[in-house]
């Protein structure tokens, strides 16, 4: 059984710990360590541009299914080579965290905020405060990877028109319509 891969938060979190707790023991170990890690990072991001490149020049859409995907998605906007803009990436992670019934209402690259909307389609949820916060939270750890440069999300609460008032006929009370007649 294969166990399943850290999200890219997981990954980063990791590697800060280690080291922090290497440059706890050993500065100098602590700089050759981050070092490493930046040359990986070069390494990597080379290997990943050269991918993007290759694949960009097929036909059909052979970089669709690279940047769908959170990790490696993730990977291509910390290198710099995610070849989509900011709201077709908020686009792809909002598709990709299963917020569906969620669309763009205002974007701020520059102040890193982002407010959706409810499309009231029916189908998800009533639009309460405990369903957004998880919606939200979901839309959060999704952005993290496609649009990490995004640090305030919020969900716009819909504006409810007034409800419908439905008359009926009382039950016993003869109906108007058939008296007339």
């Amino acid at each position: 059984m294969t166990a399943t891969p850290a999200s890219p938060q997981q990954t980063a979190a990791r590697v800060e710990e280690l080291l922090d707790r290497l440059a706890a023991q050993d500065p100098a170990a602590a700089a050759t360590a981050e070092e490493l890690v930046r040359a990986l990072m070069e390494f990597y991001g080379a290997g990943l541009a050269r991918a993007v490149g290759l694949l960009s020049g097929r036909s059909g859409a052979p970089l669709s299914a690279l940047l769908d995907d959170e990790v490696t998605a993730g990977l291509l906007v910390l290198h710099e080579l995610h070849p989509d803009d900011l709201p077709t990436r908020v686009d792809r992670a909002l598709r990709a965290s299963g917020a569906g019934s969620l669309e763009i209402a205002e974007l701020d690259a520059t102040a890193g905020r982002l407010t959706l909307r409810q499309v009231d389609d029916g189908a998800h949820g009533c639009g309460c405060p405990s369903t957004n916060a998880a919606l939200r939270e979901q839309v959060e750890a999704s952005l993290s990877c496609f649009a990490p440069e995004l640090t305030t999300v919020e969900i716009a609460t819909a504006e409810r028109g007034p409800s419908l008032l439905q008359i009926g006929i009382r039950p016993g009370a003869p109906a108007a319509a058939t008296e007339a007649r």
